[in-house]
């Protein structure tokens, strides 16, 4: 009796040892796009053995004219899950990102300002709305195909964004997330330069090996925001005055959406000399404009902050600081000016310095935080 006991108890060990292996599989709901790099995202969490379901994003709304459609992408998605064989869900989150994106979008230009819809997208729908989503249905973690790098750092007991180790590298646009959403999402393709992203996806025969990258501003058909403004917002074309910076009247513009600061091509008036948009004032419908030169500047000021090693800074720190997406990190100063407001000051001038763009602040690799220029 003694021995039948022991097997007895032998084969509940094996099984709640499996059960055990079985509870600790990790959910994953990995965003997918239709694209490259998420499809990839999704076949190497597969691969590690992770429980992996796809999302694809519903996105666009459909009453927006000039506005992509999002089908294609969808079914591209469903066929890479079913070839890697995951389950495949579409999650409609069309009503938040219109007004977390596209509203905001059209407000801002008609501000005089220049948004970056991907910061706003990747802050309020995909680490919002879907990793809020995610976390309510049972999911371990979320993942998308961004190039970025996420780790725990024992000393500071914080989750620190790092830059990726490629030439991909997307943390500029990921300064928003938080210690929880850190802790809560994989970036698989964080060591990967894109051709190594695409060779994977064409060894393992995924349909999508050989899909162009997406557009600029993915709700707009061929990139023309103009055109989408004023179709869906109504945007009339006003003219007004080109100025200098002391009030004196240039020549007249062809509407305050068709300029943005740093520009100096299409401007449609010749001057006899170079002459570079330096500033757009939505009150009185003015573009001011300035010499070679004048572009340029030391500092700005920045709110609607994020910071990931530390809630704020309690004094002055260095860092080095990106005002766009693909600009070089150059040395600077982050002076607190109050709770949600910084000024950064720059060792050298920086070209263009736009309002509505996001400036990021790094320490080497690690991503200090970040905010908008306004």
């Amino acid at each position: 009796m003694e021995l039948c006991e022991r097997a007895a108890e032998s084969v509940i060990k094996k099984r709640t040892k499996g059960l055990l292996k079985i509870m600790d599989i990790k959910k994953v709901m990995v965003g997918m796009s239709g694209g490259v790099d998420s499809s990839v995202t999704a076949l190497l969490l597969k691969q590690q053995g992770y429980d992996v379901t796809g999302i694809t994003l519903k996105l666009r709304p459909e009453k927006y004219v000039g506005a992509d459609d999002s089908q294609d992408d969808i079914n591209d998605a469903k066929r890479v899950a079913d070839k890697i064989g995951i389950t495949h869900d579409v999650v409609d989150l069309s009503d938040q990102f219109e007004k977390r994106v596209i509203e905001n979008f059209a407000i801002s230009y008609c501000s005089g300002y220049t948004p970056n819809p991907c910061v706003l997208c990747n802050k309020f729908i995909k680490f919002g709305a879907m990793f809020d989503y995610a976390l309510e249905n049972g999911f371990d973690y979320i993942a998308t195909g961004h190039y970025a790098n996420i780790e725990y750092n024992k000393d500071r007991d914080r989750w620190l964004l790092r830059r990726a180790n490629s030439s991909k590298d997307q943390s500029y646009v990921l300064y928003n997330l938080t210690q929880n959403q850190l802790a809560h999402t994989l970036f698989p393709l964080g060591n990967f330069e894109k051709d190594q992203t695409r060779k994977i996806a064409g060894d393992f025969g995924l349909p999508i090996s050989k899909k162009p990258d997406s557009q600029e501003i993915c709700f707009i058909k061929n990139g023309n925001y103009i055109d989408f403004l004023k179709k869906n917002f109504n945007v009339e074309k006003r003219e007004g005055n080109f100025l200098d910076k002391s009030g004196n009247v240039l020549g007249r513009h062809k509407g305050i959406l068709n300029y943005t600061v740093g520009q100096r091509k299409g401007l449609g008036v010749t001057f006899g000399e170079p002459m570079y948009v330096t500033g757009i004032n939505t009150v009185d419908n003015t573009v001011i404009l300035g010499k070679d030169g004048e572009q340029y500047s030391t500092g700005l000021t920045a709110t609607d902050l994020n910071f990931i090693p530390f809630y704020f800074p309690s004094s002055e720190i260095a860092v080095t600081a990106k005002i766009r997406y693909q600009a070089k990190p150059e040395n600077a100063k982050v002076v607190p000016l109050a709770l949600n407001k910084v000024n950064v000051i720059f060792d050298r001038p920086q070209r263009a310095v736009t309002k509505g763009q996001s400036v990021v602040f790094y320490d080497g690799n690690i991503v200090i935080g970040g905010g908008v220029i306004s």
